[in-house]
């Protein structure tokens, strides 16, 4: 057996956490490992945010183009799904290659290793009959991948989960969603308005059920309005597949029929994989358990959707900048000293960590209060912090102000497609918002502002003082704290 490898740090799983932290730790000067089995980048440039958001933006154009009828004349739309393909391959995934993204890695630094990663011990990574030991720290962001349900026969049938979807060049005839989550909607939603025949099936009694009931209910009003049956309720209890189609029974006797599967009933983190016993972790969880930096244990931190705070590229991004901080600290109080240029030395500087005459800064702690959340259907739906029902439970004396947008200025004027709220969860003790929803034409965009008021904690007296741009989407905020009051 070979002699490890001596090296600074090495990441595992280089999807949009890992790769920011590797890249942004070779910048640093130090020597960073970067491993990863699929593509670097992860899920969300090559099945998730990126090209599902150019599938949304095509979808929201042909339903902008039927909307002219009664506001500005008349308009034919005839959709085509090739030039949404062809984006899909050409600008957002390069058909699925990760070359660019290597090169972009390589580029500052790092040395990039193919192949699947298990740990080996304190400070050690195998990767085959490679081994590396890491001095500084070894970082996890091995992602999720989709949570399929137990469902007897599903397992033996071609289904589809969002990478099918996403990579499809030829729409099916009809669809069948089983999982009314913000995922299944978007999809629904984007090959209703192509021409596709959808059917979400939902096993609780409402979809978005992590949200609001009154965003549950303008989204599964809008997907009814684009032709797609919602059912709700409904346990799937056998799926089966003749060769042409699928037919997927209830536990309640209904049955739905469709060409093609899409099954998204969550994400999983696969934790059995990267041999955590040898370091004294239990692999037996649903996700990794971190502290406030993102430590799972001595010399072990992790970021992204392994750590279960929500399967967000904003949340990855973050906790990121938080682990680049904590591992260069580390490697300061471990000795490593900066070189002359300023930059950390090869042998695991830390002069990222310090700041000027050499005095290092605070690393920050994760704080999850005011993560932001947006479910691109359309209307959006934007959502911070805790809901009412999650207020309630929590024993927080509750106050709660909600507005329409159709009854806004704004929502008046813009008519069709203005469907969508505001609704405002305050402590009424405290005098601060710790929750909010933005539903509407624009709903993850007024969402930014109610992020800045949780997060901040802004009193109420003082966002009721502030001056709200009329006629705009978010002056239905105003309106929110005036029902408040």
């Amino acid at each position: 057996m070979a002699d490890p490898e001596l090296v600074d740090v090495v990441v595992v799983g280089l999807g949009v956490g890992g790769e920011e932290v590797a890249g942004r730790l070779a910048e640093a000067g130090l020597s960073v490992v970067g491993v990863e089995r699929d593509l670097v980048g992860g899920e969300c440039p090559y099945w998730g945010c990126v090209p599902s958001k150019m599938m949304i933006r095509a979808a929201n154009a042909i339903a902008e183009a039927r909307r002219v009828d009664g506001l500005a004349g008349s308009a034919e739309v005839r959709p085509d799904w090739a030039p949404v393909a062809r984006r899909i391959r050409e600008e957002a995934t390069d058909t699925w290659d990760d070359t660019v993204a290597v090169r972009r890695f390589t580029g500052k630094g790092g040395r990039f290793v193919r192949g699947t990663a298990r740990l080996d011990g304190p400070g050690r990574v195998r990767v085959g009959e490679r081994v590396f030991q890491a001095r500084h720290g070894i970082v996890l962001g091995t992602g999720t991948r989709p949570s399929v349900p137990p469902v007897d026969g599903l397992a033996d049938t071609p289904y589809w989960t969002n990478r099918q979807a996403i990579e499809v060049e030829e729409l099916p005839e009809s669809l069948l969603v089983l999982g009314g989550g913000a995922i299944g909607l978007e999809l629904a939603q984007v090959f209703a308005r192509f021409g596709v025949r959808g059917t979400v099936v939902e096993a609780l009694d409402r979809v978005l059920a992590v949200e609001e009931p009154e965003a549950s209910e303008v989204a599964a009003a809008a997907l009814r309005a684009d032709g797609v049956e919602i059912h709700t309720g409904v346990r799937a209890e056998r799926v089966s597949h003749d060769g042409r189609g699928f037919t997927l029974r209830g536990a309640d006797g209904a049955e739905f029929t469709a060409e093609r599967l899409l099954v998204v009933t969550g994400r999983r983190a696969h934790l059995d994989e990267l041999g955590l016993d040898t370091v004294g972790v239990d692999a037996g969880r649903r996700y990794l358990t971190v502290d406030d930096r993102l430590h799972v244990t001595e010399g072990i931190w992790a970021v992204g959707d392994v750590t279960g705070e929500g399967a967000f590229t904003h949340v990855a991004m973050y906790q990121a900048g938080i682990v680049v901080a904590d591992v260069l600290d580390h490697a300061r109080r471990a000795g490593a000293g900066a070189d002359p240029s300023g930059t950390a030395s090869a042998t695991g500087g830390a002069a990222g960590a310090t700041g000027a005459g050499g005095a290092a800064r605070a690393v920050p702690r994760a704080d999850y209060r005011a993560l932001p959340r947006v479910t691109f259907t359309d209307p959006e739906v934007g959502a911070v912090g805790l809901t009412e029902h999650q207020a309630r439970e929590r024993g927080v004396n509750v106050q709660v102000g909600l507005a329409r947008v159709p009854s806004s200025a704004r929502g008046w004027i813009h008519k069709a497609g203005n469907e969508g709220f505001v609704k405002l969860v305050a402590d009424a003790d405290e005098g601060v918002l710790i929750g909010a929803t933005s539903v509407g034409p624009a709903g993850g965009e007024v969402l930014s502002a109610l992020v800045v008021a949780v997060h901040a904690a802004v009193p109420l007296a003082r966002l009721r003082q502030m001056i709200y741009a009329y006629p705009t989407f978010h002056r239905a905020i105003e309106d929110a704290l005036r029902d408040m009051s």
